[in-house]
């Protein structure tokens, strides 16, 4: 059963990489139209505040989500669902701020948008869900309760 909530979550994690890398090859070859909002200043600062704020907020709590106490009963009471439902949480934390990130770069052609879809693509790594790592993560929540 771990086998399978892996591979669910391992979906999740790829999907976020390749939604972000399938917009920057549409942007790039000029399939979709680059700056189409970037003469919306204000727009521009509302976006690029919410992203910051979320992206903020998203690394942190992903890299740090299953220390808390009750994601941690959670997976020692039900191993398998919890582990699907938090590890999405986990993945989605960080791959929507990507995608998102990436898409309002090429809106607004703002750098911050970019190196803030470059951050997150690089955190992506540490919730890379390794089967050895799934069951590691059960394993401690199990020795705290």
């Amino acid at each position: 059963m771990m086998k399978k909530t892996r591979n669910i979550l391992m979906a999740e994690f790829w999907t976020g990489i390749v939604v972000s890398l399938a917009l920057v090859a549409a942007y790039e070859s000029d399939a979709l139209a680059v700056g189409a909002c970037a003469s919306a200043s204000g727009a521009e600062f509302a976006a690029m505040t919410a992203m910051e704020l979320l992206t903020l907020v998203a690394i942190p709590l992903s890299l740090r989500m299953f220390r808390f106490a009750p994601v941690r009963r959670a997976l020692a009471v039900g191993a398998d669902r919890a582990l699907a439902r938090w590890g999405t949480v986990r993945i989605l934390l960080l791959a929507l701020p990507m995608v998102a990130n990436t898409l309002l770069y090429y809106l607004f052609m703002s750098t911050t948008f970019g190196y803030m879809a470059i951050i997150l693509f690089l955190c992506m790594p540490f919730v890379f869900p390794a089967l050895g790592k799934c069951y590691y993560e059960v394993s401690m929540a199990e020795k705290d309760i």
